[in-house]
């Protein structure tokens, strides 16, 4: 079964970072260049936030926003899931659906290595579903049930 690492190995993408005190703006530019839903937020070397599509729709709501002047680091989600890259496809799924999030950091040695999205997850599950499919279907073709249960070289018991 894949895990975390894996799913990140086949994302192939490096891990897209804005600091907490550049602008709304500039944070929506880099997603858009990157085409991206969401982004970190970063200080120093350390992640300390996320700024996604949701959080723009609720900044949009309050009085006075304007994403020229706006800070990412005010309008940002600080509360962050993260789980180590050996950790199974069927755990990562339970999580985004027990913990009700959309993005999950992935660690190595404690260091942040990159981010999968529930989209991430869902795909790389839906493309081991299919190799599975496949993979049984090719076991169990016509040839294996022409063959099953008896020797063709014996003859069929008579009535």
């Amino acid at each position: 079964m894949k895990t975390a690492g894996d799913i990140l190995n086949d994302k192939k993408r490096d891990m897209i970072t804005v600091r907490p005190e550049q602008t709304i703006r500039e944070a929506l530019e880099s997603m858009q260049v990157n085409r991206i839903g969401a982004i970190l937020v970063k200080r120093a070397d350390k992640i300390v936030g996320i700024w996604t599509e949701r959080d723009l729709a609720r900044g949009i709501l309050k009085r006075g926003f304007d994403i020229d002047t706006a800070r990412v680091e005010d309008h940002m989600t600080t509360r962050l899931y993260t789980t180590p890259d050996d950790t199974p496809l069927l755990k990562l799924q339970e999580m985004f659906l027990g913990l009700f999030i959309r993005h999950i950091l992935i660690t190595q040695r404690r260091k942040t290595i990159g981010l999968l999205s529930i989209g991430d997850v869902m795909r790389a599950s839906l493309l081991e579903k299919d190799t599975q499919i496949r993979d049984l279907t090719a076991m169990a073709g016509w040839e294996y049930y022409e063959n099953w249960g008896w020797d063709r070289k014996l003859k069929p018991p008579k009535k």
